[in-house]
């Protein structure tokens, strides 16, 4: 579908890696594989956990070096933390992003069970710095984007306590922000569902790419 519509799409990864970079071994909601798109401020994590600026300005500035593509239109989504990364990023940079989508974001991570405990190790305990890593939260402190698409499943497990969607659709109301957002019925939070819905995407970015 990507190839059909023109577009390229890029999956970074989604934390560092490596024998050196400081890790939980077996904590999934931390470390290798959870970087939560932010760039860190705490010890040990300040040095590699800097996904945020990898994002939004490494990464495209290697894609632009090596592969023959148009930099002035660009887009961004994700999955999950993915998602949370997507519509943070977007927010901040919307003037680089001509649309965003994600599915199944975690849209409130300040509170979120899940991600809480990652964002006081990488950020420490003020609370104030991590507004600039939650988007119902860089919402009501003024960021604006035009539209988000957003799909979710009705079957996900994670729906009510970490990802909670009705956050961002009431941030989004209050500031007259564009969000369609789609719960998909019996969906969970798996390889299925994004598959199911990935075509979707990649034609409504398109759409906004043109």
């Amino acid at each position: 579908m990507a190839s059909e519509l023109g577009l390229v799409v890029v999956c970074p990864d989604t934390s560092p890696r490596g024998p050196d970079v400081p890790d939980e071994k077996d904590n999934w909601q931390f470390g290798c594989g959870a970087g939560f798109y932010l760039d860190a401020t705490q010890e040990p994590y300040a040095k590699n956990y800097r996904m945020y600026s990898y994002i939004a300005e490494e990464l495209p500035a290697l894609v632009a070096a090596n592969f023959p593509v148009d930099m002035s239109r660009q887009a961004i989504f994700g999955h999950s933390m993915g998602g949370h990364g997507a519509l943070t990023i977007a927010l901040k940079n919307p003037e680089r992003y001509r649309s965003c989508s994600a599915f199944a974001p975690i849209v409130q991570p300040s509170t979120a069970g899940w991600s809480r405990p990652a964002f006081e190790k990488y950020l420490g305990a003020d609370q104030k710095s991590w507004r600039a890593y939650d988007a119902t939260l860089l919402i009501e402190d003024g960021k604006r984007y035009p539209e988000f698409l957003v799909d979710q499943g009705t079957a996900d497990g994670f729906l009510e306590d970490g990802l909670r969607p009705w956050l961002l659709e009431e941030a989004c109301k209050k500031a007259g922000i564009d969000l369609t957002l789609r719960m998909q019925e019996g969906y969970d939070h798996s390889y299925n569902f994004i598959s199911t819905f990935m075509d979707d995407h990649l034609k409504w970015h398109a759409g906004r790419l043109a």
